[in-house]
């Protein structure tokens, strides 16, 4: 029974220390501290989106504002900015290279900005229409007198005629083409062909017809009597 009871008692837990309360209570001071600093930020977030919100409601209420910037401010501040400009219906960007410099600019939907004109935020640079109107007229004039050149380099090195009509004396066609290329000649100029001009009877022959040409008009000039030979 006793062997029983100073196993109960040892398994109890023992007194703290002084050196355990002091833990203790340093250790619930810091949860305590951190709790509040939770609870500050908290308020923080919150009051800088009530901010916001009335911030972005002025802005849309602005018929003369377009797009509206923002100094450079945390990431967590952006984060809430972008979340209040997306339930508004806004589009909004960050722009600056390092994180220190990053900033959120908000537009209105229906001036959205270009490509050109983030390009222009991304580079750091201030937005000009009227300059970046004169780039795109530049630009366009720039292709289109490439594509006049092209073209003017295309056609001097093509030939205007074929050269398979051109050279088809020497490079050889059917005879179809070449007869009728010469026979559309003959009737341009009236000409006969040499073979339709050779005679193809014999000299005597000729000769022969020539006599009887000469007998009957000796015959029609005597009247029709027969000459004696």
């Amino acid at each position: 029974m006793a062997d029983l009871l100073g196993s109960i008692l040892n398994s109890m837990e023992k007194p703290p220390t002084v050196g355990d309360q002091e833990s203790r209570r340093k250790a619930k001071e810091q949860a305590a501290r951190l709790k509040r600093l939770e609870e500050a930020e908290k308020r923080k977030k919150a009051e800088f989106r009530k901010k916001m919100e009335k911030e972005v409601s002025n802005f849309i209420q602005d018929t003369l504002q377009q797009k509206k910037q923002y100094s450079p401010m945390g990431k967590i501040e952006r984060s809430i900015l972008h979340d209040v400009a997306e339930i508004a219906g806004l589009t909004s960007f960050s722009f600056g290279e390092d994180e220190e410099s990053r900033y959120v600019m908000l537009f209105k939907k229906e001036f959205a900005p270009s490509d050109e004109e983030l390009e222009a935020y991304r580079r750091g640079e201030e937005w000009d229409p009227q300059l970046a109107e004169q780039r795109r007229r530049l630009k366009e004039q720039a292709a289109i007198q490439e594509a006049a050149s092209s073209q003017t380099q295309q056609s001097q090195s093509c030939p205007n005629t074929n050269y398979r009509d051109k050279y088809s004396h020497l490079i050889g066609t059917s005879a179809a083409k070449d007869a009728a290329h010469t026979l559309e000649a003959n009737r341009t100029y009236g000409c006969v062909p040499v073979a339709n001009k050779r005679d193809t009877r014999s000299i005597e022959e000729a000769m022969n017809e020539i006599r009887a040409k000469k007998r009957l008009k000796r015959d029609d000039d005597t009247g029709g009597a027969p000459s004696s030979s």
